[in-house]
This record gives C-alpha cells, sequence and structure tokens, in this order.
C-alpha cells in the first residue's frame, strides 16, 4: 500500500493576498518574500516553527 504524503505546511489559504492578513481582526501586514539562504537559517529558532527550513532549503 502506497504511502500517502504528509503536506509540508498544513495550512488553509482561503484567498490570496500580497500580504498577511488576519482573518478573525482584519488586520493587514506589509510582507515581503525573499528567498532563504543556508546563511539564514542560522536565525531562525527552529522550536518556534512547525517547518522544515533544511528540507526546503534542498528544494
Amino acid at each position: 500500500m502506497k504511502k500517502e504524503a504528509k503536506p509540508l505546511v498544513e495550512i488553509e489559504i482561503d484567498k490570496l493576498t500580497n500580504s498577511i492578513e488576519n482573518v478573525v481582526s482584519g488586520d493587514i501586514f506589509d510582507t515581503d518574500v525573499i528567498q532563504l539562504s543556508s546563511n539564514d537559517t542560522r536565525q531562525i529558532k527552529k522550536t518556534e516553527w512547525q517547518f522544515n527550513w533544511q528540507e526546503q532549503l534542498k528544494l
């Protein structure tokens, strides 16, 4: 039996915007999307994320 792939990020996208928006409060946050480098990973506190940064760098 083939094992089902687990999504890398478990979130629901309810609409596309140019920034991060809090759907409860309506607050909108300025957002920049930049490419992560291996040097940047040293600044990430991994215990604060439910996300595999090293795996994403490989992609």
